[in-house]
């Protein structure tokens, strides 16, 4: 049992940590409130409360624009990963056939592969084929960069789920596709809301595939569209700080309205290997 000693110095030392990350939080909501004429590099309590910093990014910055883009590329790679994730967890965790492991840890060299390895001749493969500068550019190869964590999160949550539940439906005439579809994916939604929050969060901050396959304004995701705001705001902390902060906030709160489920989900998903 947890003394009360090191229950406090738990307290203390998660207290440290937290102050720690929330205090450059707090000097960029700080600094993206402060009025431009007492905006500075460093770190400055506003003496007055400027909202407008936020209209003025938004306008100048046509986030709009971008933002409507990130989301559109994002929930199509969390859908696409979702599905594939969830088909190809169930095989690898509960069908016997020649050569799965062998596939399963050939999937998982995924994990190890950097998108900096492959960009270059991506890029040029998918420009054959027509598709540069265009949202699959950018949907394709993302959902291919998270299918290895996605199969690999959903196959633990597959295999965790008790034998004794297989069996019932089985011996109730329930088929595979009923069995995944009726009662395994159901009883996965913290794990499968956790992998959709993660693949998000990815690919909503993805900014070197943009950066290389997307040429068109009108396609800019959100974080590359904040890097060409940042070279033309150079020295308009407030306005950068503004736009910082519109870029960052779906993430945010999509992450606030999710947390119980994200928890619960990081418990459950890498319960067994």
């Amino acid at each position: 049992m947890i003394s009360r000693r090191e229950r406090a110095l738990n307290y203390a030392i998660l207290t440290a940590f937290a102050a720690l990350a929330l205090v450059p939080l707090l000097g960029v909501v700080a600094s993206a409130l402060t009025p431009a004429a007492q905006a500075s590099p460093s770190f400055t309590w506003p003496h007055g409360i400027d909202l407008g910093n936020f209209t003025t990014a938004w306008h100048q910055g046509h986030f709009a624009s971008y933002l409507g883009s990130s989301v559109l590329v994002a929930v199509s790679v969390v859908l696409l990963t979702a599905v594939l994730s969830i088909l190809a967890g169930f095989s690898f965790a509960h069908f016997d056939y020649p050569g799965r492991s062998f596939l399963f840890y050939v999937t998982l060299v995924g994990l190890m592969v950097p998108p900096e390895a492959f960009v270059i001749p991506l890029y040029f493969n998918l420009r054959g084929a027509r598709l540069s500068d265009s949202y699959w550019a950018l949907i394709l190869p993302q959902t291919a960069q998270s299918l290895a964590f996605s199969v690999f999160w959903m196959r633990n949550f597959f295999r965790s789920v008790p034998v004794s539940i297989i069996e019932a439906a089985r011996l109730d005439g329930a088929s595979d596709w009923r069995l995944l579809w009726r009662i395994l994916v159901p009883t996965s939604r913290p794990a499968l809301l956790t992998m959709a929050m993660l693949v998000f969060m990815w690919t909503w901050n993805e900014f070197l595939l943009p950066l290389v396959m997307i040429t068109d304004e009108n396609k800019r995701t959100a974080p590359l569209g904040l890097a060409f705001f940042q070279s033309e705001h150079t020295t308009q902390y407030s306005l950068l700080a503004a736009a910082s902060i519109i870029v960052a906030l779906p993430v945010v709160a999509l992450y606030v309205f999710l947390q119980r489920h994200f928890i619960s989900g990081m418990l459950s998903g890498a319960v067994k290997g």
